[in-house]
């Protein structure tokens, strides 16, 4: 039997020429820790006499990830922002997400950092930061 928790979940990045080990972001938000946008599989197009036409196209997979402003995760999206704007190229990013729950492990290939917060906004308290990560591609796995 498999479980919809997400309370388990370990979600490792690793940022090459970086950091020398995997990193394992933590401290989530509570309502959207992380969301893959759905992508478009397939492009149609119809012909003048009514015939649907259709083929296969890659597209990337945006990821934005929901991360508490406490959250040491936050401080390393600064760190990898701060390195990119110094040396004024993007880092290339791998991922791996573990749901224990479900016994499935997804493998996030060469990505990107896109977007950044670069800081938490401030109300009664301090909100959570949103960071935008664009995949090439997205493995699904069992564990």
């Amino acid at each position: 039997m498999s479980f919809i928790t997400s309370a388990d979940a370990i979600f490792m990045l690793t940022v090459q020429t970086l950091f020398n080990a995997p990193v394992r972001l933590e401290n989530w938000s509570a309502d959207r820790a992380w969301e893959a946008a759905a992508i478009e599989q397939v492009e149609t197009r119809m012909s003048i006499d009514g015939k649907l036409n259709a083929g296969w196209v890659p597209n990337p997979v945006d990821m934005t990830l929901g991360i508490q402003p406490n959250s040491d995760s936050a401080i390393m999206f600064e760190g990898l922002s701060t390195a990119m704007a110094g040396a004024r190229t993007p880092y290339i990013l791998g991922g791996e997400i573990t749901l224990p729950g479900l016994g499935r492990k997804y493998t996030l290939v060469t990505g990107y950092l896109v977007s950044a917060s670069p800081m938490p906004s401030a109300g009664r308290l301090l909100e959570e930061r949103q960071f935008t990560i664009r995949w090439e591609r997205v493995y699904p796995v069992g564990i």
